[in-house]
């Protein structure tokens, strides 16, 4: 490893990294981070009506008779909009710079990770930019698949398990990959749900 003062010099400059967010923004985020996050994540999964009623006190919009379950990480609440019942699982994470909307019927399985955020390589100060991600009713985006800025997930569309969604996505298609794509539609048979 190379001392200090052999080091190269360098082309990208974190100490000039910054963001663009107004005084209300960075007071928001401060409440939420420092004070009433980590008390929302102790929660216990038998209570989803509190943590619901948590998030639309910092500004999230959320339909009716939604289940959001014990360990969903939400950046921005204010940033989140929800249809009617719409299911968040276990751990999944909203990184919500700029709005996530999901629609309703949808279900976004555990470990999904709904991300609005990345850098600009090229600028030497690694600049952060944001793209809202919007995700149509009636969707499933299955465990441990990755939504990334800017995409639009259209009604219907599943997304298989681990995928990386880096461009919209068509309408009532079965998804995955890395990168994603489509791979055949989605029909959904007529009439109520029969148990095995």
């Amino acid at each position: 490893m190379q001392s200090p003062s052999e080091e190269p010099e360098f082309k990208i400059d974190l100490s000039r990294c910054t963001n663009d967010w107004d005084a209300r923004t960075k007071l928001r985020r401060g409440l939420w981070q420092a004070l009433v996050r980590p008390l929302y994540l102790l929660i216990p999964g038998r209570l989803p009506g509190l943590r619901i009623a948590i998030l639309r006190l910092f500004g999230a919009r959320i339909g009716r008779h939604c289940n959001i379950q014990a360990g969903v990480t939400i950046l921005m609440p204010w940033q989140l909009e929800l249809g009617d019942r719409v299911a968040l699982a276990r751990q999944v994470e909203v990184l919500n710079f700029a709005p996530v909307r999901i629609g309703s019927m949808t279900v976004v399985s555990q470990r999904a990770h709904l991300c609005t955020g990345t850098h600009d390589v090229g600028d030497p100060h690694f600049r952060l930019l944001s793209k809202p991600i919007r995700i149509e009713p009636e969707c499933w985006v299955a465990s441990g698949a990755f939504v990334g800025p800017g995409v639009t997930l259209g009604r219907g569309c599943v997304v298989g398990a681990n995928s990386v969604v880096t461009k919209d996505m068509p309408a009532w298609k079965v998804c995955a990959g890395n990168p994603c794509r489509p791979l055949k539609d989605r029909e959904v048979r007529s009439g109520a749900s029969e148990a095995p």
